[in-house]
Protein backbone atom coordinates (compact mmCIF):
# COMPACT_ATOMS: atom_id res chain seq x y z
CA UNK A 1 0.00 0.00 0.00
CA UNK A 2 2.76 2.45 0.83
CA UNK A 3 4.60 1.85 -2.44
CA UNK A 4 1.46 2.40 -4.49
CA UNK A 5 0.77 5.63 -2.59
CA UNK A 6 4.30 6.93 -3.34
CA UNK A 7 3.90 6.06 -7.06
CA UNK A 8 0.71 8.13 -7.32
CA UNK A 9 2.45 11.09 -5.72
CA UNK A 10 5.29 10.95 -8.21
CA UNK A 11 3.16 10.43 -11.30
CA UNK A 12 2.01 14.06 -11.78
CA UNK A 13 5.58 15.35 -11.55
CA UNK A 14 6.69 12.66 -13.98
CA UNK A 15 4.10 13.72 -16.55
CA UNK A 16 5.11 17.36 -16.26
CA UNK A 17 8.69 16.48 -17.19
CA UNK A 18 7.67 15.19 -20.61
CA UNK A 19 8.76 17.39 -23.52
CA UNK A 20 9.51 17.23 -27.24
CA UNK A 21 12.96 16.47 -28.63
CA UNK A 22 13.55 18.56 -31.75
CA UNK A 23 16.69 18.68 -33.93
CA UNK A 24 19.64 20.17 -32.06
CA UNK A 25 21.28 21.77 -35.10
CA UNK A 26 21.63 25.53 -35.03
CA UNK A 27 18.97 27.39 -37.07
CA UNK A 28 17.20 24.11 -37.84
CA UNK A 29 13.92 26.00 -38.31
CA UNK A 30 15.38 28.04 -41.17
CA UNK A 31 14.21 26.49 -44.46
CA UNK A 32 14.53 27.33 -48.16
CA UNK A 33 12.01 27.00 -50.93
CA UNK A 34 12.38 23.82 -52.95
CA UNK A 35 14.64 22.10 -50.40
CA UNK A 36 13.33 19.13 -48.47
CA UNK A 37 13.65 19.23 -44.69
CA UNK A 38 12.83 16.18 -42.59
CA UNK A 39 13.36 14.88 -39.08
CA UNK A 40 11.89 12.39 -36.62
CA UNK A 41 10.08 13.97 -33.71
CA UNK A 42 10.66 12.35 -30.32
CA UNK A 43 9.79 12.88 -26.67
CA UNK A 44 11.68 12.40 -23.42
CA UNK A 45 9.21 9.72 -22.27
CA UNK A 46 9.96 6.07 -23.09
CA UNK A 47 6.35 5.35 -24.00
CA UNK A 48 5.73 6.66 -27.51
CA UNK A 49 2.66 8.88 -28.03
CA UNK A 50 0.54 9.60 -31.06
CA UNK A 51 1.71 12.70 -32.93
CA UNK A 52 -0.45 15.25 -34.74
CA UNK A 53 0.02 18.66 -36.38
CA UNK A 54 -2.10 21.79 -36.62
CA UNK A 55 -1.73 24.84 -38.86
CA UNK A 56 -0.29 23.07 -41.96
CA UNK A 57 -3.23 23.43 -44.34
CA UNK A 58 -2.01 24.16 -47.86
CA UNK A 59 1.69 23.85 -47.02
CA UNK A 60 2.02 20.20 -48.16
CA UNK A 61 3.67 19.04 -44.98
CA UNK A 62 4.05 15.27 -44.55
CA UNK A 63 3.73 14.10 -40.93
CA UNK A 64 2.61 10.74 -39.62
CA UNK A 65 1.52 9.58 -36.17
CA UNK A 66 5.00 8.15 -35.48
CA UNK A 67 6.57 11.61 -35.70
CA UNK A 68 8.15 11.44 -39.19
CA UNK A 69 8.16 15.05 -40.44
CA UNK A 70 8.99 16.07 -44.02
CA UNK A 71 8.41 19.35 -45.82
CA UNK A 72 9.54 20.77 -49.15
CA UNK A 73 8.37 24.41 -49.20
CA UNK A 74 7.03 25.28 -52.65
CA UNK A 75 8.76 27.94 -54.70
CA UNK A 76 5.65 30.14 -54.65
CA UNK A 77 5.45 30.21 -50.84
CA UNK A 78 7.61 33.32 -50.33
CA UNK A 79 7.34 36.40 -52.54
CA UNK A 80 10.62 37.55 -54.04
CA UNK A 81 10.16 41.02 -52.56
CA UNK A 82 9.40 39.65 -49.08
CA UNK A 83 12.52 37.43 -49.08
CA UNK A 84 11.28 35.42 -46.08
CA UNK A 85 8.08 34.27 -44.42
CA UNK A 86 7.39 32.96 -40.93
CA UNK A 87 5.02 30.00 -40.61
CA UNK A 88 3.94 28.58 -37.25
CA UNK A 89 3.13 24.87 -36.90
CA UNK A 90 1.70 23.34 -33.73
CA UNK A 91 3.11 19.93 -32.75
CA UNK A 92 1.07 17.75 -30.38
CA UNK A 93 1.77 14.43 -28.67
CA UNK A 94 -0.94 12.44 -26.90
CA UNK A 95 -0.53 9.31 -24.80
CA UNK A 96 -3.08 6.55 -24.29
CA UNK A 97 -3.65 7.84 -20.78
CA UNK A 98 -5.08 11.03 -22.27
CA UNK A 99 -2.11 13.17 -21.27
CA UNK A 100 -0.80 15.41 -24.02
CA UNK A 101 1.76 18.13 -24.67
CA UNK A 102 1.79 20.85 -27.34
CA UNK A 103 4.52 23.02 -28.79
CA UNK A 104 4.31 25.74 -31.46
CA UNK A 105 7.38 25.99 -33.73
CA UNK A 106 7.93 28.96 -36.03
CA UNK A 107 9.70 28.07 -39.28
CA UNK A 108 11.42 30.82 -41.25
CA UNK A 109 11.12 30.01 -44.96
CA UNK A 110 13.61 31.87 -47.15
CA UNK A 111 13.02 32.71 -50.78
CA UNK A 112 15.09 30.53 -53.15
CA UNK A 113 15.95 32.24 -56.39
CA UNK A 114 15.94 30.32 -59.70
CA UNK A 115 17.70 31.17 -62.97
CA UNK A 116 15.72 32.43 -65.97
CA UNK A 117 14.19 30.01 -68.48
CA UNK A 118 14.73 30.68 -72.19
CA UNK A 119 12.55 28.96 -74.81
CA UNK A 120 13.37 28.72 -78.53
CA UNK A 121 13.40 32.29 -79.78
CA UNK A 122 11.92 33.44 -83.09
CA UNK A 123 14.43 34.02 -85.87
CA UNK A 124 15.93 37.48 -86.16
CA UNK A 125 15.38 38.51 -89.78
CA UNK A 126 17.62 41.36 -90.98
CA UNK A 127 17.88 43.66 -93.98
CA UNK A 128 21.01 44.80 -95.73
CA UNK A 129 22.35 48.28 -94.93
CA UNK A 130 19.54 48.84 -92.46
CA UNK A 131 19.58 49.35 -88.72
CA UNK A 132 17.87 46.10 -87.74
CA UNK A 133 16.53 45.63 -84.22
CA UNK A 134 15.30 42.64 -82.35
CA UNK A 135 13.85 42.79 -78.86
CA UNK A 136 14.01 39.54 -76.88
CA UNK A 137 10.46 39.15 -75.61
CA UNK A 138 9.44 37.97 -72.17
CA UNK A 139 7.02 35.67 -73.96
CA UNK A 140 10.06 33.44 -74.52
CA UNK A 141 12.28 34.42 -71.60
CA UNK A 142 10.72 34.03 -68.17
CA UNK A 143 11.82 34.05 -64.56
CA UNK A 144 9.76 31.80 -62.32
CA UNK A 145 10.40 34.13 -59.39
CA UNK A 146 9.27 37.23 -61.30
CA UNK A 147 12.74 38.84 -61.14
CA UNK A 148 13.70 41.49 -63.71
CA UNK A 149 15.97 40.03 -66.40
CA UNK A 150 19.00 41.63 -68.05
CA UNK A 151 21.06 40.25 -70.93
CA UNK A 152 24.79 39.85 -71.50
CA UNK A 153 26.30 39.18 -74.93
CA UNK A 154 29.04 36.60 -75.53
CA UNK A 155 31.42 38.82 -77.45
CA UNK A 156 33.16 35.97 -79.26
CA UNK A 157 29.80 34.89 -80.72
CA UNK A 158 28.77 38.30 -82.03
CA UNK A 159 29.34 39.38 -85.66
CA UNK A 160 31.11 42.65 -86.33
CA UNK A 161 28.94 45.71 -85.83
CA UNK A 162 26.30 44.01 -83.69
CA UNK A 163 25.20 45.63 -80.41
CA UNK A 164 23.51 43.71 -77.64
CA UNK A 165 21.92 45.79 -74.84
CA UNK A 166 21.25 44.69 -71.28
CA UNK A 167 17.52 44.89 -72.03
CA UNK A 168 17.79 42.22 -74.72
CA UNK A 169 17.68 44.63 -77.64
CA UNK A 170 19.87 43.45 -80.52
CA UNK A 171 20.92 46.11 -83.02
CA UNK A 172 22.81 45.24 -86.17
CA UNK A 173 23.49 46.85 -89.52
CA UNK A 174 25.06 44.02 -91.54
CA UNK A 175 27.50 44.82 -94.31
CA UNK A 176 26.93 43.58 -97.85
CA UNK A 177 29.22 40.56 -97.41
CA UNK A 178 27.64 39.67 -94.07
CA UNK A 179 24.15 39.85 -95.57
CA UNK A 180 25.08 37.63 -98.52
CA UNK A 181 26.66 35.06 -96.20
CA UNK A 182 23.36 34.75 -94.30
CA UNK A 183 21.50 33.60 -97.39
CA UNK A 184 22.83 30.04 -97.26
CA UNK A 185 24.26 29.97 -93.73
CA UNK A 186 22.01 31.48 -91.03
CA UNK A 187 23.97 32.56 -87.98
CA UNK A 188 23.55 31.36 -84.38
CA UNK A 189 24.51 33.95 -81.74
CA UNK A 190 24.75 32.94 -78.11
CA UNK A 191 23.96 35.23 -75.17
CA UNK A 192 23.27 35.06 -71.40
CA UNK A 193 20.00 35.86 -69.63
CA UNK A 194 20.68 37.04 -66.08
CA UNK A 195 18.11 37.71 -63.37
CA UNK A 196 18.41 40.66 -60.99
CA UNK A 197 19.60 41.21 -58.35
CA UNK A 198 20.95 37.68 -57.69
CA UNK A 199 22.53 37.39 -61.16
CA UNK A 200 21.72 33.73 -61.84
CA UNK A 201 22.46 32.99 -65.50
CA UNK A 202 21.10 30.88 -68.34
CA UNK A 203 22.83 30.55 -71.70
CA UNK A 204 20.66 30.76 -74.84
CA UNK A 205 21.00 31.50 -78.55
CA UNK A 206 19.20 33.25 -81.35
CA UNK A 207 19.11 32.42 -85.08
CA UNK A 208 19.78 35.27 -87.55
CA UNK A 209 18.72 35.04 -91.20
CA UNK A 210 17.91 37.26 -94.21
CA UNK A 211 14.52 39.04 -94.26
CA UNK A 212 12.89 42.34 -95.19
CA UNK A 213 10.97 42.59 -91.86
CA UNK A 214 11.63 45.55 -89.62
CA UNK A 215 10.68 46.23 -85.94
CA UNK A 216 8.81 49.50 -85.33
CA UNK A 217 9.28 51.63 -82.22
CA UNK A 218 7.30 50.27 -79.33
CA UNK A 219 6.67 50.42 -75.64
CA UNK A 220 6.03 47.02 -74.11
CA UNK A 221 4.27 46.39 -70.79
CA UNK A 222 4.51 43.00 -69.13
CA UNK A 223 2.04 41.70 -68.21
CA UNK A 224 0.21 43.28 -71.11
CA UNK A 225 -3.28 43.14 -69.57
CA UNK A 226 -5.57 46.07 -70.26
CA UNK A 227 -7.16 45.76 -66.79
CA UNK A 228 -5.50 44.73 -63.52
CA UNK A 229 -7.68 43.81 -60.53
CA UNK A 230 -5.81 43.72 -57.25
CA UNK A 231 -6.57 43.81 -53.54
CA UNK A 232 -5.38 46.52 -51.17
CA UNK A 233 -2.73 44.18 -49.73
CA UNK A 234 -1.62 42.90 -53.16
CA UNK A 235 1.45 44.28 -54.92
CA UNK A 236 1.13 45.44 -58.54
CA UNK A 237 4.21 44.74 -60.64
CA UNK A 238 4.54 45.82 -64.28
CA UNK A 239 7.77 45.62 -66.28
CA UNK A 240 8.35 48.25 -68.98
CA UNK A 241 10.50 47.68 -72.06
CA UNK A 242 11.11 50.28 -74.75
CA UNK A 243 12.61 49.73 -78.19
CA UNK A 244 13.69 52.19 -80.85
CA UNK A 245 14.79 51.51 -84.41
CA UNK A 246 17.73 53.82 -83.88
CA UNK A 247 19.01 52.12 -80.68
CA UNK A 248 18.71 52.81 -76.99
CA UNK A 249 20.73 56.00 -77.28
CA UNK A 250 17.86 57.55 -79.22
CA UNK A 251 15.53 57.26 -76.25
CA UNK A 252 15.38 60.32 -74.05
CA UNK A 253 12.84 59.64 -71.30
CA UNK A 254 10.01 57.40 -70.18
CA UNK A 255 7.58 57.58 -67.30
CA UNK A 256 3.91 57.40 -66.38
CA UNK A 257 0.89 59.55 -65.55
CA UNK A 258 -1.81 58.35 -63.15
CA UNK A 259 -5.38 59.59 -62.96
CA UNK A 260 -5.15 59.24 -59.16
CA UNK A 261 -2.61 61.63 -57.65
CA UNK A 262 -1.96 59.26 -54.70
CA UNK A 263 0.28 57.09 -56.90
CA UNK A 264 3.87 58.07 -55.99
CA UNK A 265 6.41 58.87 -58.72
CA UNK A 266 8.98 56.53 -57.19
CA UNK A 267 6.69 53.60 -57.95
CA UNK A 268 8.51 53.46 -61.29
CA UNK A 269 12.13 52.38 -60.92
CA UNK A 270 14.21 52.91 -64.06
CA UNK A 271 16.97 50.42 -64.76
CA UNK A 272 18.08 52.13 -67.99
CA UNK A 273 16.55 54.49 -70.55
CA UNK A 274 14.79 51.51 -72.10
CA UNK A 275 13.77 49.37 -69.13
CA UNK A 276 11.95 49.94 -65.87
CA UNK A 277 9.68 48.30 -63.33
CA UNK A 278 6.49 49.68 -61.84
CA UNK A 279 5.94 48.33 -58.31
CA UNK A 280 3.12 49.60 -56.09
CA UNK A 281 1.22 48.42 -53.02
CA UNK A 282 -2.11 50.26 -52.46
CA UNK A 283 -2.38 49.80 -48.69
CA UNK A 284 -5.52 49.18 -46.65
CA UNK A 285 -6.61 52.82 -46.65
CA UNK A 286 -6.62 53.31 -50.42
CA UNK A 287 -10.29 52.36 -50.94
CA UNK A 288 -13.06 53.77 -48.78
CA UNK A 289 -15.18 51.08 -47.17
CA UNK A 290 -18.31 52.63 -48.67
CA UNK A 291 -16.89 52.45 -52.21
CA UNK A 292 -15.78 48.81 -52.14
CA UNK A 293 -13.60 49.38 -55.25
CA UNK A 294 -11.47 52.18 -56.71
CA UNK A 295 -10.54 52.35 -60.42
CA UNK A 296 -7.94 54.60 -62.09
CA UNK A 297 -5.79 54.65 -65.22
CA UNK A 298 -2.04 54.43 -65.70
CA UNK A 299 -0.55 55.88 -68.85
CA UNK A 300 3.06 54.87 -69.59
CA UNK A 301 4.94 56.88 -72.17
CA UNK A 302 8.35 57.08 -73.83
CA UNK A 303 10.00 59.90 -75.78
CA UNK A 304 12.83 59.81 -78.30
CA UNK A 305 15.16 62.57 -79.47
CA UNK A 306 12.81 63.46 -82.32
CA UNK A 307 9.96 64.14 -79.91
CA UNK A 308 7.99 61.06 -80.90
CA UNK A 309 5.80 59.89 -78.08
CA UNK A 310 4.51 56.34 -77.60
CA UNK A 311 1.88 55.58 -74.95
CA UNK A 312 0.41 52.47 -73.42
CA UNK A 313 -2.60 52.62 -71.10
CA UNK A 314 -3.86 50.16 -68.53
CA UNK A 315 -6.72 50.30 -66.03
CA UNK A 316 -6.16 49.42 -62.36
CA UNK A 317 -9.07 48.26 -60.20
CA UNK A 318 -8.34 48.10 -56.46
CA UNK A 319 -10.75 46.07 -54.30
CA UNK A 320 -11.36 46.97 -50.67
CA UNK A 321 -9.65 44.33 -48.52
CA UNK A 322 -9.94 43.42 -44.89
CA UNK A 323 -6.85 44.26 -42.85
CA UNK A 324 -5.79 40.78 -41.80
CA UNK A 325 -3.12 42.00 -39.40
CA UNK A 326 -5.49 44.31 -37.55
CA UNK A 327 -8.20 41.65 -37.60
CA UNK A 328 -5.81 39.14 -36.03
CA UNK A 329 -4.98 41.64 -33.28
CA UNK A 330 -8.69 42.24 -32.62
CA UNK A 331 -9.50 38.52 -32.61
CA UNK A 332 -6.61 37.81 -30.23
CA UNK A 333 -7.91 40.49 -27.85
CA UNK A 334 -11.36 38.89 -27.91
CA UNK A 335 -9.74 35.48 -27.37
CA UNK A 336 -7.73 36.79 -24.43
CA UNK A 337 -10.57 38.83 -22.89
CA UNK A 338 -12.88 35.81 -22.92
CA UNK A 339 -10.31 33.74 -21.04
CA UNK A 340 -9.56 36.63 -18.67
CA UNK A 341 -13.27 36.85 -17.77
CA UNK A 342 -13.41 33.08 -17.29
CA UNK A 343 -10.27 33.09 -15.11
CA UNK A 344 -11.59 35.98 -13.03
CA UNK A 345 -14.77 34.08 -12.24
CA UNK A 346 -12.84 30.87 -11.53
CA UNK A 347 -10.65 32.76 -9.03
CA UNK A 348 -13.72 34.23 -7.34
CA UNK A 349 -15.38 30.82 -7.18
CA UNK A 350 -12.23 29.34 -5.64
CA UNK A 351 -12.25 32.08 -2.98
CA UNK A 352 -15.97 31.55 -2.36
CA UNK A 353 -15.47 27.77 -2.07
CA UNK A 354 -12.88 28.30 0.65
CA UNK A 355 -15.17 30.74 2.46
CA UNK A 356 -18.16 28.35 2.32
CA UNK A 357 -16.01 25.47 3.55
CA UNK A 358 -14.98 27.47 6.61
CA UNK A 359 -18.61 28.46 7.29
CA UNK A 360 -19.72 24.84 7.10
CA UNK A 361 -16.94 23.79 9.46
CA UNK A 362 -18.04 26.43 12.02
CA UNK A 363 -21.67 25.31 11.72
CA UNK A 364 -20.76 21.73 12.57
CA UNK A 365 -19.07 22.95 15.77
CA UNK A 366 -22.09 25.09 16.80
CA UNK A 367 -23.95 22.62 19.06
CA UNK A 368 -20.88 22.13 21.24
CA UNK A 369 -20.81 25.79 22.25
CA UNK A 370 -24.43 26.97 22.11
CA UNK A 371 -27.56 25.98 24.22
CA UNK A 372 -31.15 27.13 24.72
CA UNK A 373 -32.42 27.77 28.33
CA UNK A 374 -36.07 26.82 28.96
CA UNK A 375 -37.94 27.46 32.26
CA UNK A 376 -41.54 26.43 33.14
CA UNK A 377 -43.78 26.48 36.22
CA UNK A 378 -44.18 23.35 38.33
CA UNK A 379 -46.72 22.79 41.14
CA UNK A 380 -48.19 26.00 42.68
CA UNK A 381 -48.59 25.94 46.52
CA UNK A 382 -50.20 29.34 47.32
CA UNK A 383 -51.23 32.83 46.25
CA UNK A 384 -50.84 35.78 48.68
CA UNK A 385 -50.19 39.53 48.56
CA UNK A 386 -46.67 40.76 49.18
CA UNK A 387 -45.86 44.25 50.54
CA UNK A 388 -43.05 45.82 48.56
CA UNK A 389 -42.53 48.93 50.80
CA UNK A 390 -42.65 49.53 54.60
CA UNK A 391 -43.68 53.16 54.17
CA UNK A 392 -47.43 53.46 55.06
CA UNK A 393 -47.80 56.49 52.79
CA UNK A 394 -46.68 54.56 49.75
CA UNK A 395 -48.35 51.26 50.19
CA UNK A 396 -47.81 48.78 47.29
CA UNK A 397 -48.75 45.12 47.10
CA UNK A 398 -48.46 42.48 44.38
CA UNK A 399 -49.57 38.89 44.15
CA UNK A 400 -46.91 36.25 44.75
CA UNK A 401 -46.99 32.64 43.74
CA UNK A 402 -45.26 30.01 45.75
CA UNK A 403 -44.33 26.53 44.60
CA UNK A 404 -41.76 24.70 42.42
CA UNK A 405 -40.20 25.72 39.02
CA UNK A 406 -38.68 23.35 36.39
CA UNK A 407 -35.51 24.58 34.52
CA UNK A 408 -34.56 22.77 31.24
CA UNK A 409 -31.15 23.23 29.49
CA UNK A 410 -31.28 21.71 26.00
CA UNK A 411 -28.81 21.78 23.10
CA UNK A 412 -29.70 22.65 19.53
CA UNK A 413 -27.49 22.97 16.46
CA UNK A 414 -26.70 26.67 16.16
CA UNK A 415 -27.22 27.03 12.44
CA UNK A 416 -30.80 25.78 12.77
CA UNK A 417 -31.57 28.66 15.15
CA UNK A 418 -29.09 31.43 14.36
CA UNK A 419 -28.21 32.37 10.71
CA UNK A 420 -28.52 30.02 7.73
CA UNK A 421 -28.95 26.28 7.72
CA UNK A 422 -26.23 23.74 7.07
CA UNK A 423 -28.17 22.39 4.06
CA UNK A 424 -28.13 25.82 2.42
CA UNK A 425 -24.35 25.98 2.74
CA UNK A 426 -24.02 22.51 1.18
CA UNK A 427 -26.26 23.61 -1.73
CA UNK A 428 -24.06 26.65 -2.32
CA UNK A 429 -20.94 24.50 -2.30
CA UNK A 430 -22.49 22.18 -4.88
CA UNK A 431 -23.48 25.07 -7.20
CA UNK A 432 -20.05 26.66 -6.75
CA UNK A 433 -18.26 23.44 -7.83
CA UNK A 434 -20.64 22.81 -10.77
CA UNK A 435 -20.15 26.29 -12.27
CA UNK A 436 -16.39 26.20 -11.65
CA UNK A 437 -15.92 22.79 -13.31
CA UNK A 438 -18.09 23.71 -16.29
CA UNK A 439 -16.23 26.98 -16.81
CA UNK A 440 -12.82 25.25 -16.54
CA UNK A 441 -13.84 22.64 -19.13
CA UNK A 442 -15.25 25.12 -21.64
CA UNK A 443 -12.34 27.51 -21.09
CA UNK A 444 -9.77 24.74 -21.74
CA UNK A 445 -11.56 23.71 -24.94
CA UNK A 446 -11.79 27.34 -26.12
CA UNK A 447 -8.10 28.07 -25.38
CA UNK A 448 -6.96 24.93 -27.19
CA UNK A 449 -9.27 25.18 -30.22
CA UNK A 450 -8.34 28.79 -31.01
CA UNK A 451 -4.64 28.77 -30.13
CA UNK A 452 -3.70 29.53 -33.77
CA UNK A 453 -4.45 32.75 -35.67
CA UNK A 454 -5.96 30.82 -38.57
CA UNK A 455 -8.46 29.09 -36.26
CA UNK A 456 -9.66 32.41 -34.81
CA UNK A 457 -10.53 33.61 -38.33
CA UNK A 458 -13.15 30.88 -38.66
CA UNK A 459 -16.87 31.70 -38.23
CA UNK A 460 -17.13 29.29 -35.29
CA UNK A 461 -14.88 31.53 -33.17
CA UNK A 462 -17.64 33.99 -32.18
CA UNK A 463 -20.11 31.12 -31.74
CA UNK A 464 -17.82 29.29 -29.29
CA UNK A 465 -16.95 32.56 -27.60
CA UNK A 466 -20.63 33.23 -26.95
CA UNK A 467 -20.93 29.80 -25.30
CA UNK A 468 -18.78 31.05 -22.44
CA UNK A 469 -21.08 33.99 -21.69
CA UNK A 470 -24.02 31.97 -20.21
CA UNK A 471 -21.57 30.25 -17.86
CA UNK A 472 -19.83 33.48 -16.81
CA UNK A 473 -23.26 35.13 -16.30
CA UNK A 474 -24.92 32.05 -14.77
CA UNK A 475 -28.11 33.02 -12.93
CA UNK A 476 -27.20 30.70 -10.06
CA UNK A 477 -24.30 33.03 -9.21
CA UNK A 478 -26.80 35.29 -7.43
CA UNK A 479 -27.53 32.46 -5.00
CA UNK A 480 -23.83 32.27 -4.11
CA UNK A 481 -23.89 35.96 -3.00
CA UNK A 482 -20.41 36.69 -4.36
CA UNK A 483 -18.67 39.85 -3.23
CA UNK A 484 -20.12 42.72 -5.30
CA UNK A 485 -16.97 44.76 -4.76
CA UNK A 486 -15.05 42.43 -7.11
CA UNK A 487 -17.03 43.26 -10.27
CA UNK A 488 -14.08 45.11 -11.88
CA UNK A 489 -12.21 43.05 -14.49
CA UNK A 490 -8.80 42.08 -13.11
CA UNK A 491 -5.65 42.42 -15.22
CA UNK A 492 -3.84 39.16 -15.88
CA UNK A 493 -0.65 38.74 -17.84
CA UNK A 494 -0.25 35.91 -20.35
CA UNK A 495 1.64 33.77 -17.85
CA UNK A 496 -1.16 34.01 -15.29
CA UNK A 497 -3.79 33.10 -17.89
CA UNK A 498 -1.70 30.11 -18.96
CA UNK A 499 -1.60 28.86 -15.35
CA UNK A 500 -5.39 28.43 -15.49
CA UNK A 501 -5.74 27.49 -19.19
CA UNK A 502 -2.58 25.61 -20.17
CA UNK A 503 -3.35 25.72 -23.93
CA UNK A 504 -3.61 29.51 -24.06
CA UNK A 505 -1.57 30.89 -26.97
CA UNK A 506 0.26 34.22 -26.81
CA UNK A 507 0.39 34.75 -30.58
Amino acid sequence: MCRGFVFLLLLPGFLKSQSFIFPSAENWTELREGRTFSFNLDVTEAEKPKYTLEGVNGYRVTFDTLGHFSWTPSFDLVDRLEKQKEISILFQAEWKSGHRIRKSVSFLVLHQNRPPIVDDLPTFYVKQSTQNQYQISDDYVTDLDGDPISYKPIVSQMPEGMHFSSQGLITWNPSRNQFIALKNNPMLVEFIAQDQPDKLETKARIRIAQTQLDLPPDLLLLPGDSVFTIKEDERLNIKIYASDPNGDENLTNFGFVASDDRIPENALQKGTNAQGEFTWLPGYGFVDEAEKTKTFRLTFFILDKSGNRVERQTKIKVVDTENVEEKDKSLFQKYKNSLVSAKALIDRLDENHEKLSKTLKQAKKGKKHRAILNASLGATTGLSPVILSSDPTSYKAVSAIGGTTVLTLGTLEATEVIGKSKNEILDKLKINVEIRNQLQLEGDNFARKYALKSARREKTFDVDRDKLLPIINNQKLEFLELNAAQTAQPKYNNKEIKQTFVDFSEE
